[in-house]
């Protein structure tokens, strides 16, 4: 049992990240996408659609960092200190981006919430994908403490990784519009996917050659015999879905570019579990080696069970009340 504990803990966060990529991801997106709205009641009207879910959405996100910290203290220790900086810049637009939601309601002069609010978003998704990179490109640790500076994870493949997770959560941001709005809003939306739809492909392609080649360990994953034969479906089935996801949107499909879109994420995600799986502090420290006690994640797994088909129902139940469009004109107070 002792044995499987840490790959349980390692599924369970695995799947908040996945969950909060997904959920706050297309939040993100909209905030992202605000500036390009030509009229207040269009922005009115995209806040609305994301305005019931955004605070349940950033569950996940605690879920993630604080198993990490309970589950696995030592690989928490190490990342932390290396990736300080993009982390608060992370929680910082973040609060920026919850202040400028709650008090756009009520405030006269919506200029500087407007940008607040797109600002923070873009922030928000551009450091989450340097912090990424930073994972990615790996940590370098001595003693099982970080041996680097605050600044190592200042590198063009990490600059690459934040300008794609803007990208990409602007493409779920764009999806999410062509669900659940119409009017100009939806039909702008729809153009802004393709455009972003390309960026997305060029970045994951950027990414899918530039890890292996960077760093040696990928390499070997992906392109040594035999492991080449089992895992080359898993670029030919992104190709497929994105193929899938241009003509969903030229048909103006609804609801299956959405989901073609979450897709290409857990896509993307499942390449980056190939690459550095059981490597949780890649490339020097795995799950077994930074978990903490068993009795401590027996006891936190415990609540953990309780507590998470609570969230779920929550999630679940809010996603069906509110359900349907937000029409033109419609606002969010």
């Amino acid at each position: 049992m002792e044995w499987y504990l840490p790959v349980i803990w390692a599924g369970l966060i695995g799947t908040a990240v996945a969950m909060y990529v997904i959920l706050d991801g297309f939040d993100l997106g909209v905030g992202i996408l605000f500036p390009f709205a030509r009229k207040e009641r269009e922005r009115d009207q995209m806040m609305a659609s994301v305005a019931p879910f955004w605070d349940g959405n950033e569950t996940w996100l605690i879920l993630g960092g604080g198993g990490l910290w309970v589950a696995f203290p030592q690989a928490y220790a190490v990342i932390m200190p290396a990736l300080y900086l993009p982390v608060i810049v992370m929680l910082l637009a973040l609060v920026f981006r919850g202040v400028a939601f709650e008090f756009r309601t009520v405030s006269r002069s919506k200029a500087w919430l407007n940008f607040a609010f797109s600002a923070g978003s873009a922030l928000a998704a551009f450091a989450q994908g340097v912090i990424l990179g930073g994972l990615i490109q790996g940590i370098k640790v001595s003693d099982g403490a970080y041996a680097g500076g605050p600044l190592d994870w200042a590198t063009p493949f990490a600059i690459i990784c934040g300008l794609a997770m803007i990208f990409g959560y602007g493409l779920l941001g764009a999806t999410w519009l062509t669900l659940k709005t119409e009017g100009p809003v939806a039909e702008r939306a729809r153009g802004q996917a393709k455009f972003l739809l390309l960026g997305v492909l060029a970045f994951m392609a950027a990414v899918s050659l530039w890890t292996p080649y960077a760093e040696p360990r990928i390499y070997t994953r992906w392109f040594s015999l035999p492991n080449f034969y089992f895992l080359w479906p898993v670029p030919l089935v992104t190709a497929l879905v994105a193929f899938a996801l241009w003509r969903w949107i030229d048909q103006k499909r609804e609801v299956l570019p959405f989901l073609a879109v979450i897709a290409l994420f857990l896509l993307g995600y499942l390449g980056l579990v190939i690459s550095d799986f059981p490597y949780l502090v890649p490339p020097s420290l795995t799950v077994w080696q930074t978990a903490a006690a068993p009795a401590s994640q027996i006891f936190m797994l415990l609540g953990t069970l309780v507590l998470l088909p609570m969230i779920l129902g929550y999630i679940a139940f809010v996603y069906w009340l509110f359900r349907g469009k937000v029409r033109e004109g419609e606002s969010y107070h």
